[in-house]
């Protein structure tokens, strides 16, 4: 038995440490599944640079995401990894939804790049949209948003299912989407005041709930029910409000059609 495991380990050895794929090799849908937790994540963990001596530095932040996918963040300068940015804006964020049972067993998804402060009002507006409790001390002279430029990503899909993406496979180009991008407020609050119903529809999957629109973007529609989030993909991409209107009413029809024959 001794000899059988000395075996195995060398085995081991030799074919050396596992390594996470790129993303367009990995075995299963990688980049769909790092921008499911980007857009779908509320908080996560902000790793800095400890200004005075570089000591990695772990903190608790909320979450947003803008249209194209960067992470988005409100932050006071009274706060540690505030000061660490200003002296050094090299950062990752960990985003993991968790859930029952070993938490390993569920993805997670690490997020390295830049982060810098914006004060573009979509920042706000999608920020505000995702956690509205935040409109509280969001206007405290000491608060600002940062923007995390990625610069590369690490998927851990469970056990045995890891993958490395690019900048250009977490976020999505926006080009061509301008109208889109430029009219998501408007159409956010006529769904959030006239179509309740259909974001029902929408998130039936996910389970009952007061489900009400955050944002939407060329590739889907992001949700929130309480602390429960729900992302939402269009059967196709959309680049303009007309194609976007179309994809909405298709697929509330799809969902009736589904709930009717329940």
């Amino acid at each position: 038995m001794a000899e059988t495991s000395e075996t195995g380990q060398a085995e081991q050895q030799d074919r050396g440490p596992a390594r996470p794929l790129p993303a367009a090799e990995a075995p299963f849908h990688a980049i769909g599944l790092a921008r499911r937790l980007l857009r779908s994540t509320r908080s996560g963990a902000l790793a800095t640079l400890d200004a005075a001596d570089g000591t990695p530095f772990a903190s608790l932040v909320t979450i947003a995401t803008d249209a194209d996918g960067t992470p988005l963040m409100l932050l006071s300068r009274l706060s540690a990894h505030t000061r660490n940015l200003a002296a050094d804006p090299r950062c990752s964020l960990l985003f993991s939804q968790g859930g029952k049972g070993d938490p390993l067993a569920h993805s997670r998804l690490t997020v390295a790049g830049r982060a810098e402060r914006t004060d573009a009002p979509r920042a706000r507006e999608r920020f505000l949209a995702r956690h509205p409790k935040a409109a509280l001390y969001a206007d405290f002279p000491d608060f600002g948003y940062f923007a995390l430029e990625p610069a590369s990503g690490h998927l851990n899909g469970g056990f045995a299912k890891a993958a490395t993406l690019t900048r250009d496979e977490l976020l999505l180009d926006l080009s061509g989407c301008e109208g889109v991008v430029a009219r998501e407020r408007g159409a956010v609050e006529h769904m959030n005041a006239d179509h309740l119903d259909a974001l029902s529809l929408y998130a039936a999957t996910e389970g009952e709930g007061s489900w009400r629109l955050t944002g939407l973007d060329p590739e889907g529609m992001d949700l929130v029910a309480g602390e429960r989030t729900a992302r939402i993909l269009y059967p196709e991409p959309v680049r303009e409000m007309g194609a976007l209107r179309q994809a909405l009413v298709a697929m509330a029809a799809k969902a009736r059609e589904a709930a009717a024959g329940t």
